[in-house]
């Protein structure tokens, strides 16, 4: 390729990177086809011959809808999305895929003003509106592969959706391509506020933890989860409410405590993940952590739980020999 044609490349880039980052869905499908190949090469290149490689590709084109924003040289996008592809391909050989979460993803410094802020929620709240026309059993792992902090490997997923390793590859693969479908559905229609949709079931979160605290787990539950509330393994049902205030009041009595550490937040969909604070002369009575994964009833309530620790229990160290 000549100097010229490289250079022509890298302004059609940047138009489309510019237009991608305005909410342009066709812009990025666009950017995503003419460096499709080049993505595709590096994991090759990294992964070798197999399923893993168009796995990779595709969460990376799932991971450039939600970070466009952050190209800070739009004319170099082709470069940041094999820079997307290349560190999923390390983490995934390292076999601890980890995804930023959306709402984690901080105003870069240095000539980022209100609008293109404004413009980087509009894009989140864009996705999420297009998250909810996909079916639940395509919904819950998209979410947590892409939206989570501690539930992103497939591993992980398969064992919250109680289904096989190859199923949540299916299933992610069909959501992803049903999820471009509804970016392109709900472009022009009104998007909820995200933001916040966070920020109150941040609140929720903590609130619930207090009332634990407090003796008060079982009144919360009966005041703002569905009277059906059920705790699920997998796809299946385990327990209702006073198996979960049992539950809860049996870890505070063995003086294990919660913290928050994120929340993911949509109209049908709520993940808490939370740290596991084990009292000092017990440290491996729990985990080191947890995830809510609660479905909403039509009135917003939780009415399915699935408890998830994305972190084994560290392994005991042998005693030291005298």
């Amino acid at each position: 390729m000549t100097r010229n044609a490289v250079d022509a490349a890298h302004v059609e880039d940047a138009v489309l990177a510019r237009g991608a980052q305005a909410g342009d869905i066709t812009a990025l499908g666009l950017l995503l086809e003419r460096h499709r190949a080049g993505m595709r090469a590096v994991a090759l290149s990294i992964l070798g011959p197999g399923p893993d490689v168009d796995d990779v590709v595709q969460d990376a084109a799932v991971t450039a809808l939600r970070r466009v924003g952050d190209v800070r040289d739009p004319s170099a996008v082709g470069a940041w999305l094999r820079m997307i592809v290349r560190n999923a391909c390390r983490s995934l050989v390292r076999e601890s895929v980890a995804f930023r979460p959306l709402d984690d993803v901080h105003v870069p410094a240095g000539g980022v003003g209100p609008e293109e802020w404004l413009e980087r929620h509009t894009m989140r709240d864009w996705i999420w509106e297009a998250v909810e026309k996909l079916s639940p059993t395509l919904r819950l792992p998209l979410v947590l592969r892409h939206f989570t902090t501690g539930v992103t490997s497939y591993e992980r997923i398969a064992e919250a959706c109680g289904v096989p390793v190859g199923t949540v590859r299916s299933r992610l693969s069909q959501g992803r391509a049903k999820l471009a479908k509804a970016l392109a559905a709900t472009a022009d229609a009104p998007h909820g506020d995200t933001e916040r949709r966070v920020r109150a079931s941040r609140v929720e979160a903590r609130e619930t933890l207090a009332a634990a605290e407090s003796g008060r787990f079982g009144a919360l539950l009966a005041e703002r989860w569905s009277p059906e509330i059920a705790l699920f393994r997998g796809d299946r049902p385990v327990g209702g409410r006073s198996f979960l205030v049992r539950g809860m009041d049996g870890d505070l009595e063995a003086g294990v405590r919660q913290r928050l550490v994120h929340a993911v937040a949509g109209r049908s969909l709520v993940v808490w993940e939370m740290d596991l604070l084990n009292p000092p002369d017990d440290p491996e009575h729990c985990p080191p952590s947890v995830a809510w994964l609660m479905t909403l009833d039509d009135a917003g309530r939780p009415h399915r739980l699935r408890l998830l620790h994305p972190r084994p229990v560290p392994a005991l160290q042998p005693p030291t020999p005298a």
